[in-house]
């Protein structure tokens, strides 16, 4: 399970993320340097990390490193939630307080959401549980 990017390492990543093609540090640095002083070597020294990390994958280009993100920003916007939903003692809770801080719009996205992943199919012994005897004799017949 993903522990939560650090504040350097989610700009990093929110770049490789949203560019989604092979980046190099000089390309990275020159973007964050538009919002925040930083150096060459401490976004190498990021990018290191989120490759040891596995968060990014690295190839050899001349003298220098293309990163690739191993999966998407949604990926690991989704492991984090259901890290944090599976450490609850109480998940349908957590679940109900979640829903409940949700904002119209979001509450939208996980309507299409579901509709998209479909209806939870019960399992056969739930089934045959709701049937009574009548149903469990049908079909020893």
């Amino acid at each position: 399970m993903p522990r939560p990017l650090g504040e350097l390492e989610d700009a990093v990543m929110t770049r490789v993320w949203q560019w989604n093609r092979p980046v190099t540090v000089r390309e990275v640095l020159e973007d964050l340097q538009q919002e925040r002083s930083i150096a060459y070597t401490t976004v190498m020294t990021v990018m290191d990390n989120l490759h040891q990390k596995g968060w990014v994958r690295r190839e050899v280009d001349g003298r220098a490193y293309r990163y690739t993100a191993v999966s998407t920003r949604a990926a690991y916007s989704a492991a984090l939630m259901n890290e944090a939903w599976a450490q609850s003692d109480n998940p349908a809770a957590a679940l109900v307080a979640f829903f409940g801080m949700m904002s119209q719009d979001q509450r939208e996205a996980l309507n299409d959401a579901i509709r998209i992943v479909g209806p939870v199919p019960t399992p056969p012994e739930e089934a045959v549980g709701d049937k009574g005897a009548e149903g469990s004799e049908g079909r020893e017949r």
